[in-house]
């Protein structure tokens, strides 16, 4: 096991959240306001935050933006948190991203999935190996949703860059995760459950230590009892926290995760802590859901 990052996997072994972009009226990204639900996050005990993530529309939004995000999460945690900043798009549009988390000080780099239509696997090791090299004073967490993908071309990656130390595995299927795991080395890496509380009972009791988590923007103390009872073995009681939030967790994995930003969104406006907009191929709520997703987060008495 590598002492060289022992911070930033302590940091990854816990809620990972990923806070939502909100917008203005105008439809621009709304600084103000992302800073008070940065703030809440904090307040609320969240120690781990992932600017640019999928939950808040990394895809959607512009490189200008992006590194307004970026800055933000920076400025506001203050310290308070470790950062792990998503990058991605093409070699050097991720590299530029890195830089500049490094340049902020922020500590590592979540890479999205190669948008490609075409990922052989070793070209997936030479992706993720170019945006490593550019930054290796940072710790790189590839973002993994390729089912293809094999536990060896993680171990060959982190051969060539020992500050691949983390991975945000995601692909809906335990008894793979399991085997990905041992195949690329269970100790070696810091694993996360990236597809967040409906999984992570299952993730965790086949090695995975931390959670991604979007849910955690409207409720901090629900994914921090989640994980608390994971980390003391209590799964009872994680299961029963899982029941709390399946409903929600359902509403926004319905039709393919169409609507996965929308809903926490949506929470969010029923809360008053932001505007419900979200930006295409996403889209808000229909008004007869409305209800049900105010309904849910106001009975976990945030």
């Amino acid at each position: 096991m590598t002492t060289t990052f022992e911070t930033q996997r302590a940091a990854l072994a816990d809620v990972v959240a990923i806070p939502v972009t909100p917008f203005a009226e105008d439809g621009t990204v709304d600084p103000g306001t992302y800073r008070a639900l940065l703030r809440r996050l904090l307040d609320g005990g969240i120690t781990t935050l992932t600017p640019n993530g999928n939950t808040g529309e990394f895809y959607a939004l512009t490189p200008d933006e992006r590194r307004l995000v970026t800055e933000l999460t920076v400025e506001e945690a203050g310290g308070r948190s470790a950062i792990l900043v998503g990058v991605g798009h093409d070699v050097p549009t991720a590299v530029a991203s890195a830089r500049h988390a490094r340049e902020l000080g922020a500590q590592m780099v979540m890479v999205h999935q190669p948008v490609h239509p075409y990922v052989s696997q070793s070209g997936w090791v030479d992706y993720h190996r170019a945006i490593a090299e550019a930054v290796p004073e940072l710790g790189v967490v590839p973002y993994i949703r390729n089912a293809q993908l094999t536990g060896a071309r993680l171990a060959e990656l982190a051969d060539a860059c020992p500050n691949v130390i983390g991975v945000k595995y995601a692909v809906p299927d335990a008894s793979k995760f399991a085997a990905f795991a041992r195949d690329a080395g269970l100790e070696r890496f810091v694993w996360v459950a990236g597809l967040a509380e409906p999984y992570a009972p299952s993730y965790f009791s086949a090695g995975a230590t931390g959670f991604t988590s979007g849910l955690v923007n409207v409720a901090p103390s629900v994914s921090l009892n989640m994980i608390e009872a994971l980390r003391s073995g209590d799964y009872p009681t994680a299961m029963k926290v899982w029941e709390q939030i399946r409903r929600f967790e359902e509403l926004r994995a319905a039709n393919g995760s169409a609507n996965n930003v929308t809903v926490v969104k949506e929470a969010l406006a029923s809360l008053g802590l932001c505007r419900r907009e979200v930006r295409p191929p996403s889209r808000p709520l229909p008004e007869s859901e409305r209800a049900e997703v105010a309904a849910i987060a106001a009975g976990w008495s945030i």
